[in-house]
């Protein structure tokens, strides 16, 4: 693991009176001006700047004027449960008479509008169907909606095809010729947006006075977890509604089912970063739609009753403790396959495979293999009837939803279907052709990379003075954010002196460190050690990449390192 500076402007910014610290943390980030850090939500960029934003608008005031059915068609991952549960009370707080949502199983239907998703929301007799962080994909299936006389509304922030559906209305940021200048909105984003222009045309038509009007606030928490657990970027306009809806939660306001899973995982909900919102919120919402329904998390943040909050918070908690242990079997199934395989001969784009995989587990399996192997990969699961379905994840640099679309050109037929971002997407392909793209795929990462861009590298903020590891710098780094993809949370490296070192669960190293100088003793803990190589009482010193952390324990704070990286000195 190589640990390199974190590049810096050559001249900082003036963002007000911020210690130089903060100043130089947001300078690298990115950040060129004070008004950046505004997160009020006046700084959002304005709904209009949106492309089909009016039609999108037109299609809904028809809809609540004629009391239509309305049927929300939503993804299976936290996005878009977020994006589904914003929708259905987004509108019904805007006065919409019925409103109803659908998410596909991801085991019998798989992602998006289908024309086979299509005939089971017929069953619930919809007069308008709007997709959420789905659809622009969706051409067949938005035809054979159409052909059952319905309208259509697609929001969607996914990247497009060659073809567009022909919806009555789109919404994406990222279709061709929308100016909006944040392409990073989540799907529970850009449905948030939507209903914003719905009510800004609904109060100019008289439907009620700005004293009257809908709080649609009150789903800012929905919009924070969505976005930060779907890893969209965190541009300044995502920081507003990540920030607001973190506010929302720590004041004790947020929905009945995001408190309930933040009390099975025993966090105080007073204290919760955005971290917490990815790394413990959004894998028990989407445990659901890994192992079975998504509708259970929906239905947990739609509710209204506590007690019943809490019940399926504990159904989600004990999901995600068996998707924990279905991940863990197959990543000792998937490191066994390449144990044999040296590095150098490693290819560059790693494709797995195991009949056995489960489907809604292969996405984990490809963040995990990324991780340890410093590549792009792909894992592959047994989808049923001759196709193989693969979720791919990415490293900086490689841009793997456009690589995937090379692949395919370069070889028609061989994929049946794909889409994504640039850090992960997702695919489907016949089993027999998996051998052909594994070797298709590995060619194309060789074109874009290098071997010196699959080693480990960290960036680092860089050293910390002996004088810095206080509760007053560790508390203003917590609230400086939110941290997030593309707006880091920072990290800095030093040598220490390791004084304690014991393995605390089952792989992780809980430690006491001195500074290089011992004057300051620090508690640290790195999660998911090498035990081939921890504990060892002969290393005596260390270099660490880490984050400068709070620890409460009985009510006491205490300053506290998570090590992203260690390794002997």
């Amino acid at each position: 693991m190589r640990i390199d500076p974190r590049p810096l402007p050559a001249t900082l910014p003036f963002l007000g009176e911020l210690p130089p610290l903060l100043t130089r943390l947001y300078a690298a980030r990115g950040v060129q001006s004070e008004a950046e850090l505004d997160k009020s939500l006046a700084r959002l960029i304005p709904f209009q700047q949106l492309k089909g934003i009016d039609a999108a608008v037109d299609l809904l005031v028809t809809a609540l004027e004629q009391r239509q059915r309305i049927l929300i068609v939503g993804d299976f991952d936290a996005d878009g449960a977020t994006a589904s549960t914003v929708g259905v009370l987004g509108l019904r707080l805007l006065g919409a008479a019925h409103v109803d949502y659908l998410v596909p199983n991801r085991f019998e239907y798989g992602y998006g509008l289908t024309p086979e998703i299509v005939e089971v929301a017929m069953t619930r007799e919809p007069q308008l169907l709007i997709t959420v962080d789905n659809g622009i994909s969706s051409v067949e299936g938005v035809a054979a909606a159409k052909r059952h006389g319905l309208k259509v509304l697609i929001t969607d922030h996914h990247l497009p095809g060659d073809e567009l559906p022909q919806a009555d209305a789109l919404v994406n940021p990222n279709q061709p010729g929308c100016e909006f200048p944040s392409k990073a909105l989540a799907g529970v984003g850009v449905i948030f947006y939507v209903l914003m222009a719905l009510r800004a045309r609904l109060r100019s038509l008289g439907w009620y006075e700005s004293k009257t009007q809908p709080n649609i606030g009150e789903l800012l928490d929905l919009v924070a977890l969505g976005s930060v657990a779907d890893v969209v970027p965190l541009d300044a306009n995502n920081r507003i509604l990540v920030h607001q809806g973190l506010e929302r939660i720590r004041a004790g306001r947020a929905r009945p089912g995001i408190k309930a899973i933040l009390e099975v995982a025993k966090r105080d909900a007073s204290r919760i970063t955005s971290t917490d919102l990815g790394f413990i919120v959004g894998p028990r919402l989407n445990a659901a739609g890994r192992l079975d329904d998504m509708s259970l998390g929906i239905e947990c943040l739609l509710t209204h009753d506590a007690a019943l909050a809490r019940e399926m918070a504990a159904q989600l908690d004990g999901m995600n403790q068996d998707r924990k242990s279905i991940e863990q079997g197959m990543q000792r199934e998937a490191l066994a396959q390449l144990k044999d395989l040296p590095v150098e001969s490693m290819p560059f784009g790693l494709c797995l495979f195991d009949p056995e995989w489960h489907q809604g587990v292969i996405g984990i399996l490809a963040s995990r293999m990324k991780e340890r192997y410093f590549r792009p990969t792909i894992a592959f699961a047994d989808a049923g009837d001759g196709l193989l379905k693969g979720s791919g994840r990415s490293v900086q640099g490689f841009h793997i939803r456009d690589a995937l679309s090379v692949v395919a050109a370069q070889h028609p037929d061989l994929i049946a279907k794909y889409g994504g971002h640039a850090m992960a997407a997702g695919l489907t392909l016949p089993q027999e052709n998996f051998p052909l793209f594994a070797e298709a795929f590995d060619a194309e990462v060789r074109r874009q990379l290098r071997e010196e861009d699959l080693t480990g590298r960290l960036l680092s903020d860089g050293t910390l003075a002996v004088e810095e590891f206080h509760l007053e710098l560790a508390r203003a780094l917590r609230h400086a954010g939110p941290w997030g993809q593309h707006f880091p949370e920072p990290l800095f490296h030093g040598v220490f002196q390791l004084v304690e070192q014991r393995v605390v669960g089952e792989r992780h190293l809980k430690v006491v460190l001195k500074t290089e100088c011992g004057s300051v003793k620090l508690d640290g803990i790195a999660f998911g050690i090498d035990r081939d190589i921890w504990p060892n009482p002969t290393i005596k010193w260390v270099e660490l990449a880490y984050k400068l952390d709070l620890n409460e324990f009985r009510g006491n704070e205490t300053v506290q390192l998570m090590i992203a990286h260690i390794e002997p000195r």
